[in-house]
């Protein structure tokens, strides 16, 4: 049985929505018989929060994000219109945010970029 989850995501409550359709995913993985360990679903929550945020700033406000349980752990691409790839920033303690990509790129065991006619998708493996 495929376990995954497909949504459209917009506005300023796209960060939580993503991170519902998280819990939903491994909550269709434990009925599926193939329960996510709890650090595995807690660095998801993380990064599709993280990716939803910066695809929802940085694009035109809307995103998709499918997600989808992979044999050795969970697959996570989040579309956006804007075609530029996310760029990391210098870490300033006394700056509001750009921790984001870094925190993504420590958590995940993959990640992608991939240019796309109508802007990029980002694709993220967080193993299990």
């Amino acid at each position: 049985m495929a376990v995954s989850r497909h949504h459209d995501l917009k506005g300023p409550g796209a960060a939580a929505r993503a991170r519902q359709e998280v819990r939903r995913l491994a909550g269709d993985a434990l009925l599926a018989g193939h329960p996510l360990r709890p650090t595995t679903e807690n660095d998801a929550l993380l990064v599709v929060s993280e990716l939803v945020t910066n695809a929802i700033r940085y694009a035109d406000g809307e995103c998709t994000l499918d997600l989808a349980l992979e044999g050795d752990g969970i697959g996570i691409d989040v579309h956006d219109h804007n075609p530029d790839p996310p760029r990391p920033k210098q870490p300033d303690p006394g700056r509001e945010g750009g921790f984001g990509w870094g925190i993504v790129t420590r958590l995940v065991g993959n990640v992608t970029i991939r240019s796309e006619p109508d802007g990029k998708t980002v694709h993220a493996h967080v193993d299990t």
